[in-house]
């Protein structure tokens, strides 16, 4: 594995012992906790077993997307976090709702580490980390088992890159302890998402999909976001809906994305409004194309351009910090689009 197999040769006999404690509560160590009242310890389920929380941990490590955004949300700062790669638009290695934050709570930059070639475990090691937060993420079973040899790990609900932003909150709250904390984050952003989509009727009911990055040199195929990612699962909180022929596609997969055949592009007569990345002429090029053109939100023009990989289009992949950074702006799109929709 890239750039740890001296690590992973090392700690591949403490995987058993360290990953069993990590689903597993010390007697000694509760009836302390119980005895002190400090700490009640935490069961976290997870696709891959489950994890316990014996004491609340004070080195929090994050890998993968966005982890790092509910122990901030929450006023902790980690000791390490995974670079930013996508949307950092002044190559510091975070998003500029991670940095705000991080400046909010006058706090030093975490270590940052390079996932470029997979999870630098040798790098979360050093941090020496009491949990390792990752429950939106796509870690494998080796993944999981080798951090488990570091901290006990919390990983995602069910599915590798599908968990909602309610549920990373929620996991990644209860691995640090902060359970009651996590609840009160989401129904913050709740009431705040609420609030801005009554400002937009116009969404109420639209029918949506996303397509994802598009090749405008080849418009042979239509790639597009299930049901299953949480980009299409925020429509939902603002009073959209998904499309039913895209509702239809993810019935058959637990995929995040799927592709189909340009020549099937009037199974999406259904769409009012498409969200998309792609370059500056993306809209002109999807009206020229004779298939992709009949389909209603393109000859309505009611196409969202998120244009790449900027900070708009990072954050409509929904995350606790990211959320109200872009809610405003993101609803507005949306509803300049919607209104086009027949």
């Amino acid at each position: 594995m890239p750039r740890a197999s001296a690590f992973i040769a090392f700690t591949a006999a403490a995987v058993l012992t360290l990953g069993l404690a990590g689903c597993s509560s010390s007697p000694a160590a509760d009836s302390a906790d119980a005895a002190s009242g400090d700490f009640t310890p935490i069961t976290i389920e997870h696709a891959f077993g489950e994890t316990v929380i014996d004491a609340k941990p004070e080195r929090v490590a994050t890998v993968n997307w966005a982890n790092q955004e509910v122990p901030l949300a929450l006023g902790v700062v980690p000791v390490g976090m995974a670079a930013a790669t996508w949307g950092d638009d002044d190559d510091d290695g975070m998003l500029p709702w991670v940095k705000a934050k991080l400046d909010e709570l006058d706090a030093e930059t975490p270590v940052l580490f390079d996932e470029t070639d997979g999870i630098d475990f040798e790098a979360v090691a050093d941090t020496n980390p009491d949990v390792i937060l990752a429950a939106y993420s796509g870690l494998t079973q080796e993944d999981y088992d080798t951090l488990s040899a570091i901290a006990p790990v919390v990983a995602y609900p069910e599915n590798a890159w599908g968990t909602s932003w309610r549920d990373m909150i929620s996991q990644n709250a209860a691995g640090l302890g902060m359970v009651a904390e996590g609840d009160d984050l989401i129904a913050e952003l709740e009431t705040e998402i609420a609030d801005t989509a009554a400002k937009y009727p116009s969404l109420e009911g639209k029918t949506v999909m996303f397509l994802t990055h598009v090749d405008e040199a080849d418009l042979s195929e239509v790639s597009f976001y299930t049901t299953h990612d949480t980009r299409t699962m925020f429509f939902d909180d603002l009073g959209m809906v998904s499309a039913p022929s895209i509702v239809k596609a993810s019935a058959t997969t637990d995929l995040y994305s799927l592709t189909q055949s340009a020549e099937q592009a009037d199974a999406f007569n259904d769409v009012d409004v498409i969200v998309t990345y792609g370059g500056a002429d993306l809209v002109a090029t999807l009206e020229g194309d004779p298939l992709l053109s009949q389909i209603p939100a393109v000859a309505n023009k009611s196409i969202v351009n998120l244009s790449g990989d900027g900070p708009m289009g990072t954050a409509a992949n929904p995350t606790p910090l990211s959320i109200s950074y872009i809610l405003d702006d993101y609803a507005a799109l949306l509803a300049a689009a919607a209104d086009n929709a027949k």
